[in-house]
């Protein structure tokens, strides 16, 4: 029987298992199944990861290269990832059960976006001030803000990695990038173009581990300049209280329970795809997932059953078979996690119209699910299940529906389905939340920011304001008088 593949950790340009020799098995959730081990780093190894972080960035290798040179080597990584986009797919598929056809295409997409950052390099530029004091020559420059801590969870690793890596190294910083200890898988093996790509020794090092022995020590480590994190608001917490101990600039992509709003003039079949894509789209494991669709009284019967009529031929399966649309979910708990919040709106009233269950089957399957809720106050309309659910509430007026999108502490995605342009833009500037899709949900570019209000976080990733939070504002001041400096104690 052939032995499960076995991921090591990359530090300093060299590969690794930690320093403990802790490993850590890796389920496929499409079998439940064990498929592969992975190493988990010590806080020594973080340390060691940090130091050689530290160390590049003073090194001349790195720290002398222009910004054109560093562009191509980014332009070189992408080309690679492109390469490889089947295999990292099919590795990410198996690690955490995300459709093929997905991953995918999204590795090979997420190519775009260093390319992107490749072509902003050798454009960060400073600006000479039209200063108000005679004899003097002042400019600002962008350096690179230092060592950065990149933290990405196992949703939509390719996509996550690349919003932060891309800037980060187009600046010139350093990064030390952590992979969720669930599914790290993905990571591990791109960790290999990187290598291949030719970054310098102690530039970009990739490990994964625990929050005791590998998250804490990094997000709290006395040189580290810039922590990047996605995932959940209670792990956000403890990367900011860890923060405290280095003040480390901190940004930080979290979670939501994004509004979908459809009102009566909407094109239903759109309005319809909206919200599955929203909801259905990556098994429903996405942060912006659209799980409160919030749909005008008169449409919502006839939005819901067409929903259903298109939900009845939608194939729940294997991730990798190409004909899949939706596969399993990451974990277990995730599972359980759904029940208890489904068990919960239907004490309160709300209606299963579909599904409610998980697949009778091997691996973590859920069937795909869509509850009518009585009120705001249904269960599944407040908490982030990560899983294939939606929940619709009708409202009747413009105001109450702005008002029903934004009863929530988060503020990340949003969507509206009308035909009436200035509604349109009306509701969409009312809306807290730092995307708003209009007739359209889940799309994503290289050049559009994208990041939350409220609880979902703050700070902005991917677009051209990102590259900018990886550096830091360096005045110059020069006096080009050929006089001496005057008194030394009187502020000039």
């Amino acid at each position: 029987m052939p032995s499960k593949p076995h991921f090591q950790l990359f530090i300093d340009g060299a590969w690794a298992d930690g320093e403990e020799g802790q490993r850590m098995a890796s389920q496929n959730p499409a079998t439940g199944q064990d498929w592969a081990t992975f190493a988990c780093a010590s806080a020594a190894d973080v340390d060691r990861a940090v130091l050689a972080a530290r160390r590049a960035l003073d090194d001349p290798e790195w720290r002398d290269m222009t910004q054109t040179q560093r562009g191509k080597l980014l332009y070189r990584l992408a080309d690679l990832i492109e390469e490889h986009a089947p295999e990292l797919g099919r590795i990410e598929t198996t690690d955490s059960g995300k459709l093929l056809a997905e991953t995918a295409s999204q590795s090979a997409y997420v190519g775009d976006y260093y390319r992107y950052y490749a072509g902003l390099a050798d454009k960060i530029e400073g600006a000479v001030l039209p200063i108000d004091k005679p004899d003097m020559h002042v400019y600002t420059r962008r350096e690179p803000i230092g060592v950065v801590a990149a933290i990405v969870p196992w949703n939509a690793q390719m996509f996550l990695t690349a919003t932060k890596l891309g800037p980060a190294l187009a600046a010139g910083c350093t990064v030390v990038l952590k992979a969720s200890e669930i599914a790290p898988a993905p990571m591990l093996e791109f960790a290999r173009l990187i290598e291949k790509a030719g970054f310098p020794k102690g530039v970009v090092s990739i490990i994964a581990g625990d929050a005791q022995n590998c998250a804490i020590p990094l997000t709290r480590h006395p040189d580290v300049d810039r922590i990047a994190f996605t995932g959940g608001p209670d792990t956000a917490r403890h990367v900011v209280r860890n923060s405290a101990e280095n003040f480390a600039v901190t940004t930080l992509e979290l979670g939501g329970k994004s509004p979908i709003i459809v009102f009566e003039d909407a094109d239903l079949e759109g309005a319809a795809n909206g919200l599955i894509a929203g909801n259905f789209g990556a098994s429903g494991q996405s942060c912006v997932a659209g799980t409160r669709g919030l749909v005008h009284r008169s449409i919502l019967d006839d939005l819901a059953a067409r929903i259903e009529d298109t939900v009845k031929g939608v194939v729940v399966g294997d991730p990798l078979d190409p004909h899949t649309q939706i596969g399993p979910l990451c974990t277990g708990e995730q599972i359980r996690k759904i029940e208890a919040t489904l068990a919960a709106a239907v004490a309160g009233g709300a209606k299963i119209r579909f599904g409610g269950t998980p697949q009778d089957r091997a691996g973590n399957y859920m069937a795909p699910t869509l509850v009518e809720c009585v009120d705001a106050d249904t269960e599944t309309l407040k908490v982030e299940m990560f899983g294939p659910v939606m929940s619709l509430l009708p409202f009747d007026t413009e105001e109450e529906a702005i008002a029903l999108a934004n009863s929530t502490p988060y503020g990340l995605g949003s969507g509206v389905f009308t035909e009436n342009l200035s509604r349109a833009h009306r509701v969409s500037s009312r809306l807290r939340a730092g995307i708003c899709w209009v007739n359209t949900y889940r799309a994503v570019s290289p050049i559009a920011p994208f990041g939350g209000f409220n609880q979902s976080g703050y700070g902005r990733e991917a677009g051209l304001e990102a590259v900018r939070d990886y550096t830091c504002t360096k005045t110059v001041w020069i006096n080009t008088s050929d006089r001496p400096m005057a008194n030394p104690f009187v502020m000039r």
